[in-house]
Formats: C-alpha cells, sequence, structure tokens
C-alpha cells in the first residue's frame, strides 16, 4: 500500500476535523414550512505547512491509489477520494468535506448494500474495489469566470419580510456557489485553495465530482427510511441504485406508500407564520426563488397535504437537525434526483 507524500499529509493537516419554494401554483404545496436559519461557521484555519499552490500538486494527489481502511473519525486525502467517488456513483455524502462523519457512513452502507457487501459503513478493500470501476481523478482545476467573481451576490436579510422585497435569495458569495456546484464544503474549498487570490482566470483546486456522471438506469420508485436518515432510489425488486442523506421534519411524514405528485424547479415560497413553531413574521408571505429558499432550488411535491421533497440553503446540516417539515436534501442532490423522479412515482415511508 503506498505512502502517502509529505505534501497529501500537509493537505491532511488542512482539513477541518469536522463541521457541523414553493410555486404559486401549487396552493397544496404552498404551505410548507419554513426553517432557513443560516450558519455563520468561521472560515477553516489551515496551518502554514499547506502548499501555497495546491493547483501544482493535483497531479500528485490524483496518482495516490491507498486504500486504506477507513471508518468514523478519519480526514484526509483518502477521504476525499472516497466522498468524491462515491458522490460520482450516486451514493451521496452530503458536502464532500474530507472528514469521515456519520453521512459518510451512511453513503458507505448503502452503496455497500447496493454492491451485496457487508454493511460495516467502513471503507475497506473490498468497498474500494467495488468503487474503483469508475476510479477518475478526484482532484480537479477550475477557472473562475467573471460571472462566478461578480455574482450578483445579496447579503440576506434575517427578516423574512425583508426577503420577500428581493428579487431572489441567491448566493451570498462565490466562495457559497463554487462550493456548492463541486459539492463541497466552503471550508474545503478554503483549504484547498490557501494564499490564492479568487479572480476572473484564476484556477482553483476543486473535487471532481463528475458532472456529466449517469444516472442510474430503472429507477422505479423512493424508499424515505427515518431511522437511517436516508432516501434510497430503488429499481426493480428493490434493488438499491442510489442514496441521498436527508433531514426530516417534525411533524414527521406519516409511515407508509406515498407518491409524487408535482414537481417544481426554482420554487418561490409561501412563508405562513401558523404553520411554524417559531415564526420571525405575522404575515404570509411569498418568499422569492433561489438557492437561499427556504425549500432550495427544487420541489417534489408528495401526495400528503403540504409535504415535499425538496432542497435546502444549509448544505452543512444535512441529517444533523430535525426541521420544520418535508424531506430535505441538499441543493445538488435534489436536482439530480429529479431528474429520475417526477409525477407518478412511488414513495415508501418506513421507520
Amino acid at each position: 500500500m503506498p505512502k502517502h507524500s509529505p505534501l497529501l499529509r500537509a493537505l491532511a493537516l488542512a482539513l477541518p476535523l469536522g463541521l457541523a419554494a414553493l410555486p404559486a401554483t401549487a396552493p397544496a404545496a404552498a404551505q410548507h414550512k419554513n426553517t432557513h436559519a443560516r450558519s455563520s461557521a468561521p472560515a477553516t484555519a489551515v496551518p502554514a505547512n499547506f502548499p501555497a499552490d495546491a493547483s501544482q500538486h493535483i497531479q500528485e494527489w490524483n496518482a495516490d491509489t491507498a486504500t486504506p481502511v477507513l471508518a468514523e473519525g478519519a480526514k484526509g486525502p483518502a477521504v476525499i477520494r472516497a466522498q468524491v467517488m462515491l458522490d460520482r456513483a450516486w451514493f451521496s455524502v452530503g458536502e464532500i468535506d474530507g472528514s469521515f462523519g456519520s453521512n459518510t457512513a451512511r453513503a458507505v452502507k448503502a452503496f455497500q448494500l447496493s454492491r451485496g457487501l457487508p454493511t460495516t459503513g467502513r471503507m475497506d478493500e473490498a468497498t474500494w474495489q467495488a468503487l474503483a470501476q469508475q476510479n477518475a481523478p478526484a482532484f480537479a482545476t477550475y477557472v473562475l469566470t467573471e460571472g462566478d467573481v461578480n455574482g450578483p451576490y445579496v447579503q440576506l436579510p434575517a427578516d423574512p419580510e425583508q426577503e420577500a422585497q428581493l428579487p431572489s435569495l441567491g448566493y451570498q458569495s462565490m466562495q457559497e456557489a463554487i462550493a456548492e456546484r463541486f459539492h463541497m464544503s466552503p471550508k474545503l474549498l478554503a483549504a484547498l485553495n490557501k494564499g490564492r487570490t479568487l479572480q476572473a482566470g484564476q484556477a482553483i483546486v476543486v473535487t471532481d465530482v463528475g458532472l456529466a456522471t449517469a444516472a442510474p438506469a430503472g429507477a422505479t420508485s423512493l424508499r424515505i427510511d427515518k431511522s437511517d436518515k436516508v432516501l434510497y432510489v430503488l429499481g426493480d425488486g428493490d434493488k438499491v441504485l442510489g442514496a441521498f442523506p436527508i433531514s426530516l421534519g417534525d411533524p414527521p411524514l406519516p409511515l407508509g406508500p406515498l407518491k409524487i405528485v408535482s414537481k417544481a424547479k426554482n420554487p418561490d415560497y409561501s412563508y405562513d407564520p401558523s404553520l411554524l413553531r417559531n415564526p420571525k413574521s405575522d404575515q404570509k408571505l411569498k418568499l422569492p426563488p433561489g438557492p437561499n429558499n427556504p425549500v432550495g432550488v427544487m420541489w417534489l411535491g408528495l401526495s400528503k397535504e403540504h409535504a415535499g421533497i425538496h432542497g435546502t440553503a444549509e448544505p452543512s446540516q444535512m441529517a444533523r437537525v430535525t426541521t420544520n417539515g418535508c424531506v430535505r436534501l441538499t441543493n445538488w442532490d435534489v436536482l439530480r434526483l429529479s431528474t429520475i423522479a417526477g409525477p407518478g412515482m412511488a414513495v415508501e415511508v418506513q421507520s
């Protein structure tokens, strides 16, 4: 088994230890509950020995083929590689962050289940081998454009009445936008690009999540597992084809069969204080679309009033919090789910 180079060890040190809209034309869904407090976590502190120009070392990092046994608590380049490979296989870890936490363990277990392997939640030799079918490089460069740098970006107010006056609930910074595009935590993006000037024409280091990765063929239904906090994509015979970490709401969805009845991209959001536990306004409001909309960039309405599968303004909190309603995925996960799921698809909710 190859040993990590000094540069890879420096990268491991640099990584964090762990992290913690509905359309007006869909009145049944428009009562969905609002939970969109935003994180204000500080940027990651990166050790001085992290290479100043990480892009010079991508080839070396990508050449590393070590397959160490990984379990919860592990961190570093091998964890990033495992997270990227799982993501490309449609077994999402939520945010790719270089730390083997509960969401990565969920993804590993689901992938192992799909391949008939023991569901240990650990990256062992058999799991690495099963993932190696798409063992493309985990790191890539991306050249920033004028649009990336200039936005538009907006500082979003905490007051929903002020939010309702905005044209959109867009990204608040380039870092947020780029991190979400490549399924990364902003902290990992910062660690990979320490010392680089984020300007148009600048190449930055990102995770290569394979934006053109093909969807799994033959999806027939979805299963929402409350205890696992996972949404499974199923094929014939309930074969697991993919999986996504989810946050679930309170009051909870009822157990049993549902189905998808509607689909809306970039939905607006009907804010109804009568449905919220701690409303910030006593007025009914329509909040504009955008990635920081309370239901993110996609809404898949379910056959239970006010319930749906949707995105989020807080990807770092996936499967770590109880929301005020419904089934929440990261924006990128719900977007790709929507390419294979739509009205008429069966959804089974189990405990």
